[in-house]
């Protein structure tokens, strides 16, 4: 039988002729394997062995299995036996390319071209071949549109006039109903589980980004996505648009009825998976090397139209940054906010559609839409509808924040919310009640979408993993591009802010990094947007900024010589917790939730590299009064403005490892002691200290303290809704200092994001592919494998 036969070639070193078609042939006809069998017959130490001892039988097996693959393609595959050897070759290659790629040597076999295999067999020269690689990856895109294999067959007689693979248009063959494509066709289980099968071997054929280390040089583009993505591939229309539209059209309830997935099995849900995978592996494109590929300016006709420029050579990239129909961006939303909300419908109708999986991908996938396609950005702000992406997005941030082995997932998160907040309307729609009940593991409270932001952002810095430190920049910038817009933050999560303001504010904290001051700046700037621009409506937040007067006269009269310096990281040592998490009166949790928990012993995760500081991160913009914004200078060139923090950067060193202007002023500041410790100087303290934006909260205290005061001696008052009543109904209009420009730090595409995304995105497809297990324990270089 077959499977006995693989075995023995591959403990058989001795080399076979390429032309001993007896002996190649048993690996491919044997009727009854499934891909896992392929994976159990064909063991990683005999790959090896055959790698090393007998190189010129595994150079054979490979070429000999993408020429049947050819062979299948060009034929068409009519017969059940021609569809059982393209499936049986695609799951041995799918087995053997990661100890290809693994091997530096090996890695330039497929790009190489087989002597006598020209593009139409041995007869013309060998200037006409085509690398393997190029061969196996046309070859399944054709395949991909196989009628009877893995698409409908248009043809109603039964007379063996089979369509001629060569001629069909396979865009009226795409997959399924959704952008430019109006039509779904029926479902074929068969038909989704080939495509199933070479979608994957696409994903491995892919994966040799997965062999090369990461570099701050994320240019070097995937030869493998190049080429498949180029317009030498005559399916890539259809493809992507089939692979979109499949994702997006998904439904995990099973058509629309609770309970019905538990009577059918889903063999779409695996199809729907490998689509989301081979998707944002294709669309793995640094923006910030090239001129972005994103259009302005509407254009009419078809799905994606013509009459832009023409932008990247991705054609994958090209034809997302050019889908410009309102219904097509309407059933991409839906699509997409409908799956990410699975795991929040599971928790309130426990088993009414199956709990999908794939939330990681999806993640990316709505990021890459939005970074390469600003007119998608725009119609998912447009409407409230932006917040059925938020609200699952909080919802893994918060349920996910104390698991060291998903601090890739609260990145991500928080990388799309940062994307989001660089845009007025975010900040707008954040106003709408939250009345959607989902259990989470935080303090009840009524108010709106900006309360539940602020109340889990809270959660996430005082009890989230350590490793999520360098986020909290990210998290207060979220917060700061949104507060002028916040009409009304509920009293939760005005004391929210106040207790991280509380918390950030001890002299340990302070003195002990040097970007920890940074923190406080953007809490001070959040409480001057809302109090200049959002005064009325506020006074839950005035009332707490009233209670904890003393936090701002703290700040104002912070000590700055050596002795209170050092006085103030003695008392770090005696307070291990990074914030304390006691008086933040978190109150009861929500019914019906779980607390977050730390990751299960024993579970693997992969590294992932630094990501940029908030500086290289963002771009500061200023709003004008008409709402427009403009781009400010860089910093670099120019002194931090009053009350700007001075540019940040994470943990001590830029990642490209070049200095920054700030950091040589702030080596200046600072002492650094032999060891290269850095330590606190009074120097260093007044340099930012005397930045401090406090003029307008001192103005306020000033002005209402004593009125708060003298009505509670006046009415022997303790009852705090009197003096809310109070501060309703007050103003401060020609009281307060000049309202400030308002500053939005909108984020920018850099090679280092997109260097975390490569590595974040591979790491997920590497993890989440176990059954059967492609990459594992192969010798990957992009990340490491841990566990926790």
């Amino acid at each position: 039988n077959g499977g006995s036969a693989s075995v023995t070639m591959f403990v058989s070193l001795q080399p076979v002729e390429a032309t001993d078609d007896a002996f190649w042939d048993q690996f491919w006809a044997d009727t009854a394997t499934s891909v896992q069998d392929v994976f159990a017959l064909v063991p990683a130490a005999e790959i090896r062995a055959v790698r090393e001892e007998s190189p010129s039988n595994l150079a054979t097996l490979c070429y000999k299995a993408v020429e049947k693959l050819v062979q299948g393609a060009e034929s068409g595959c009519h017969t059940e036996k021609e569809r059982q050897i393209v499936l049986n070759c695609c799951r041995l290659l799918t087995r053997i390319l990661p100890y290809i790629f693994e091997d530096p040597d090996w890695r330039g076999f497929f790009w190489s071209t087989v002597p006598g295999a020209g593009r139409g067999g041995g007869d013309e020269d060998d200037e006409n071949a085509r690398p393997l690689a190029e061969s196996l990856l046309l070859a399944v895109a054709d395949l991909l549109f196989c009628p009877d294999f893995t698409v409908q067959s248009h043809r109603r007689s039964t007379v063996d006039t089979a369509e001629d693979i060569h001629s069909i248009d396979s865009c009226e063959y795409i997959w399924e109903a959704g952008v430019g494509f109006a039509h779904s066709p029926q479902p074929n289980y068969i038909h989704d589980l080939n495509r199933t099968e070479l979608l994957k071997l696409l994903l491995t054929c892919f994966s040799e980004a997965m062999y090369l280390p990461p570099s701050s040089d994320s240019s070097n583009t995937n030869p493998w996505v190049q080429f498949f993505c180029s317009t030498e591939n005559r399916h890539a229309l259809p493809l992507f648009t089939s692979l979109l539209n499949v994702v997006c059209a998904y439904d995990p309830v099973g058509y629309g009825i609770p309970y019905n997935h538990l009577l059918f099995s889903d063999y779409r849900e695996p199809l729907v998976e490998e689509a989301a995978q081979v998707l944002i592996v294709t669309l793995d494109y640094d923006s910030s090397t090239s001129s972005s590929p994103t259009v302005d300016g509407t254009t009419t006709g078809t799905a994606m139209d013509d009459v832009d420029p023409p932008g990247p050579d991705n054609l994958f990239v090209n034809y997302l940054s050019r889908i410009h129909r309102e219904e097509d961006f309407q059933f991409i939303l839906k699509g997409v906010a409908r799956l990410l909300s699975n795991p929040l419908v599971q928790t309130y109708l426990p088993n009414s559609a199956k709990k999908i999986q794939f939330h990681q991908e999806l993640l990316v996938l709505f990021w890459k839409l939005c970074d390469f396609n600003k007119k998608f950005l725009f119609f998912v702000l447009k409407s409230s509808d932006v917040l059925d992406i938020l609200v699952p997005i909080l919802y893994f941030l918060n349920d996910a924040r104390a698991d060291q082995s998903r601090v890739g997932l609260m990145h991500i998160g928080v990388f799309i919310l940062l994307l989001l907040s660089g845009e007025r309307n975010f900040g707008v729609r954040l106003n709408k009640p939250y009345s959607v009940r989902v259990p989470m593991d935080i303090p009840v409270f009524t108010g709106t979408h900006a309360d539940l932001l602020i109340i889990v952002f809270h959660k996430i810095i005082t009890s989230g993993h350590q490793r999520l430190q360098p986020l909290f920049d990210c998290l207060l910038t979220i917060v700061v591009n949104v507060s002028p817009y916040l009409k009304s933050l509920s009293m939760v999560a005005a004391n929210k802010l106040l207790h991280l303001l509380e918390a950030f504010s001890t002299t340990w904290f302070l003195f002990s990094a040097v970007q920890n001051h940074h923190l406080v700046f953007f809490l001070l700037e959040v409480f001057n947007n809302i109090i200049q621009y959002q005064f009325d409506g506020n006074s839950n937040l005035v009332y707490a900024v009233i209670r904890k007067r003393n936090v701002f006269h703290q700040l104002a009269n912070l000590p700055t010589d050596s002795q209170s310096i050092q006085k103030g990281l003695q008392r770090k040592k005696k307070t291990p917790e990074p914030i304390s998490r006691t008086n933040s009166q978190d109150g009861v949790s929500m019914e019906g939730s779980r607390p977050a928990a730390p990751a299960e012993p024993g579970t693997l995760k992969t590294s992932l590299v630094a990501t940029p500081g908030i500086d290289k991160l963002t771009e500061k913009s200023q709003v004008s009064e008409d709402g427009t914004m403009r781009s400010l200078e860089p910093e670099s060139s120019q002194p931090p403005a009053e009350g700007n923090p001075p540019s940040a950067v994470s943990d001590g060193e830029p990642w490209s490892g070049e200095a920054t202007h700030p950091q040589q002023d702030r080596r200046r500041l600072s002492s650094a002691s032999s060891s290269g410790q850095w330590t606190p100087t009074p120097d260093w303290v007044m340099s930012w200290k005397s930045k401090l934006p406090l003029q307008t909260i001192m103005r306020l205290l000033q002005v209402l303290v004593p009125q708060v005061e003298k009505i509670c001696i006046d009415k022997g008052l303790t009852d705090e809704s009197e003096i809310l009543k109070f501060l309703q109904h007050g103003t401060l209009v020609g009281l307060l200092p000049v309202p400030h420009p308002i500053l939005i730090r909108k984020y920018q595409a850099n090679s280092g994001t997109a260097m975390w995304f490569r590595t974040y995105m591979w790491g997920v497809i590497y993890l989440r592919n176990v059954d059967p297990p492609i990459w594992y324990d192969t010798d990957v270089k992009l990340f490491e494998i841990q566990r926790v």
